[in-house]
């Protein structure tokens, strides 16, 4: 695999892939030092043009479990704030060596562009409101590993997955579902009308306006933060209103089934999607989802950047 810009770019094959490489990377995390020389002699450069705390670091922290040499690049003092264009910009990074870039840019799409101006792998950790395939990686390998299921075309069957809140703007939402829908996973959109995608009657989902008629069936509640940095609009017409019906409350808490698990991709609007201390839950993944993206990335970064399909020569 060259690139990793999106999950229906990946296949169904590849993302099985990924979760049995996550696997051996997971085993790699587990030892006292969790480092392999597999990568050793690779460069692979952050460029991040939006803000981000765990998937940057995670990914950085990946590269050098793996042994690469790593560089972040600083937008807001970089020659982009002169006037330098986004492919001069990277033309002048890859000339200095670079295996890969893991991008992050408010642009949909900014991925496959900048496949054309360099020869190393790009790696898409967010386009706009398009992909976050990594997000959807490292959902999917927790839920896997959390019921202890191996990694396979059907490892996520027979589960309905509820994914709630601001699905219309959410990059997170969409690279989920097609990979919880690739991997045999039922997925049950809850939203208002006005925050879910115009389109969404094509996809492979269920849509629910009410949390409550919903909630008692999922074996999973996946919640989502209201994205009101990309909103232009009033799509809701108060916080209060909107946490009233679409808040993880103690009621709704309640109405979960004993074990349902709970997931949250980052940050939590505490408040408004999230009205208790998911601490409080007994299955609360939303730390695990952390600790998963550190193992997954390796598994990207390892699959991109030309190891075994197997793993084997990771975890030797």
């Amino acid at each position: 695999m060259k690139h990793l810009r999106s999950i229906p770019e990946l296949g169904v094959d590849g993302i099985v892939r990924i979760l049995g490489l996550a696997t051996h990377m997971a085993e790699v995390n587990r030892r006292p030092v969790p480092k392999v020389p597999a990568l050793n002699g690779r460069t692979v450069v952050s460029l991040f043009f939006e803000d981000s705390t765990r998937t940057r670091i995670s990914f950085e922290t990946a590269a050098k479990r793996l042994s690469a040499d790593t560089m972040t690049f600083s937008v807001s003092t970089s020659s982009v704030n002169k006037g330098e264009s986004l492919k001069d910009t990277i033309e002048t990074v890859s000339a200095m060596g670079v295996t890969a870039f893991v991008v992050r840019h408010k642009t949909s799409g900014i991925p496959w562009q900048l496949s054309d101006w360099t020869d190393a792998s790009i790696i898409n950790a967010g386009d706009g409101w398009h992909q976050h395939p990594t997000q959807a990686l490292l959902d999917s390998f927790t839920i896997m590993s959390t019921l202890e299921r191996t990694p396979s075309v059907d490892c996520l069957s027979g589960l309905t997955i509820g994914i709630v809140g601001d699905i219309r703007h959410s990059r997170v939402a969409r690279s989920d579902i097609q990979a919880f829908t690739a991997l045999g996973a039922k997925v049950v959109l809850v939203a208002p009308r006005t925050l879910l995608p115009p389109a969404v009657e094509g996809w492979p989902v269920e849509v629910s306006s009410s949390l409550d008629d919903v909630i008692s069936e999922l074996d999973v509640l996946y919640m989502l933060r209201m994205q009101r940095e990309r909103m232009n609009e009033a799509l809701v017409p108060n916080l209060g209103e909107y946490s009233a019906r679409y808040g993880l409350d103690d009621r709704r808490a309640k109405m979960l089934s004993h074990d349902a698990l709970l997931m949250h991709p980052g940050p939590m609007n505490r408040g408004v999607e999230m009205l208790i201390d998911p601490a409080s839950l007994p299955n609360n993944l939303i730390m695990q989802q952390v600790a998963n993206g550190v193992s997954v990335r390796m598994a990207v970064l390892f699959d991109v950047l030309g190891g075994s399909e197997t793993g084997a020569g990771v975890v030797s």
